[in-house]
C-alpha cells in the first residue's frame, strides 16, 4: 500500500469515530429501537375488569383513556370507578369530559349526576340527569337518580313524581324503591321506608345494598334483633359490629338520619348507599 493510500485509510477510520458521523447514524438506530404504540385492550380483557374492584378498575380504565382520550367507554368507566373510590370531584370532572367529546352520551350524563349527588352537590348534576331523561324517556335510571337529586335540593314533590314515573317504567325496581326509601329515612320516616325496602328486598334482583338499608330502617325503629340478623348474614363480624354500634348510638340519641348521611361522604354507616 502506498503512503498516500495508507493516509487515506487512516483518515477514513478517524472520520468514522467523529461525533458528527455517529450522529448521522443515530436516527436510523433510534427508529429501530422505538417501542410500538400502545393499543387499547381487547374486548375480553375489558369485560374481565367489570368484575374487578374499584381500585383495579380505576387504574385499568385510566390507562385505556390515556391510550385513547376520545374513548367514551373508558371515560365513563373511569368516572364510575373514581366515584366508588370516593373521589367524587374527579369523577364528575371525568364524566363531564366525556360529554365534551360525545354530548349525547347518556351513560356519561348519568355518571355526572351520580358524582354530584355523591359529593353532596346534587344541584350541579340535575341538568345532566334531566338531559338524560329527555334523551331516553323509557329509561328508569335518569328518573331514579333525579329523585335523589331533587330530594337533596329539597324538591320533595319533584322527587316523588320522578320515582313514581320510574316505577311505572320498571315496576318494583329495587334501586328505585331503595332511593325512595332512603328519602323517607332522611325525613325521619323509618316505618314508611321499611315498607318500601321490604318490597325491594323481595325482588329476585335485590342486592346487599337493599338489605343493608332495610337493616338500617329496622334498627332506627328499635327492631334491633331483625336488623342484626340481616347484618350478620351479609357482612364480616367486625363490620356488622361497627354498624350495630352506630345504630345503638343513633337510637340512643333519638336523632333522625340526615339525608346527607345516606348519599354522601358524611355518612357514617358505610354500607348504606342510594344506588
Amino acid at each position: 500500500m502506498s503512503r498516500t493510500a495508507a493516509a487515506a485509510a487512516t483518515m477514513t477510520l478517524a472520520l468514522m469515530g467523529l461525533p458528527g458521523v455517529a450522529m448521522a447514524q443515530t436516527p436510523a438506530s433510534a427508529t429501530a429501537q422505538t417501542a410500538p404504540a400502545r393499543q387499547p385492550a381487547d374486548a375480553a380483557t375489558r369485560a374481565s375488569y367489570d368484575r374487578a374492584d374499584a381500585l383495579a378498575r380505576s387504574v385499568f380504565w385510566s390507562n385505556e383513556q390515556q391510550i385513547n382520550p376520545m374513548d367514551p367507554i373508558a371515560g365513563v368507566k373511569t368516572a364510575q370507578a373514581l366515584r366508588e373510590l370516593g373521589q367524587f370531584d374527579q369523577a364528575a370532572e371525568t364524566a363531564q369530559g366525556v360529554l365534551t367529546v360525545q354530548p349525547a352520551n347518556i351513560e356519561a350524563m348519568l355518571e355526572v349526576g351520580r358524582a354530584h349527588i355523591a359529593r353532596g352537590q346534587a344541584f350541579y348534576g340535575i341538568a345532566a340527569l334531566e338531559q338524560a331523561r329527555a334523551a331516553a324517556p323509557r329509561d328508569w335510571r335518569p328518573l331514579s337518580l333525579l329523585g335523589v337529586a331533587y330530594q337533596q335540593v329539597r324538591r320533595g314533590d319533584d322527587a316523588k313524581a320522578a320515582w313514581t314515573e320510574a316505577l311505572r317504567l320498571s315496576p318494583d325496581n329495587p334501586d328505585v324503591l331503595t332511593n325512595a326509601a332512603i328519602a323517607r329515612m332522611g325525613e325521619g320516616d323509618a316505618p314508611s321506608a321499611e315498607i318500601l325496602l321490604r318490597r325491594a328486598a323481595a325482588q329476585p334482583n335485590a342486592t346487599m345494598k337493599v338489605r343493608q338499608n332495610l337493616a338500617l330502617s329496622l334498627g332506627l325503629q328499635g327492631k334491633t334483633a331483625e336488623a342484626e340478623q340481616i347484618l350478620r348474614r351479609d357482612l364480616p363480624p367486625e363490620v356488622a359490629d361497627a354498624n350495630l354500634r352506630w345504630l345503638a348510638e343513633r337510637t340512643a340519641a333519638a336523632a333522625p338520619v340526615a339525608a346527607a348521611e345516606t348519599g354522601g361522604s358524611a355518612r357514617t354507616w358505610s354500607s348504606v348507599q342510594g344506588g
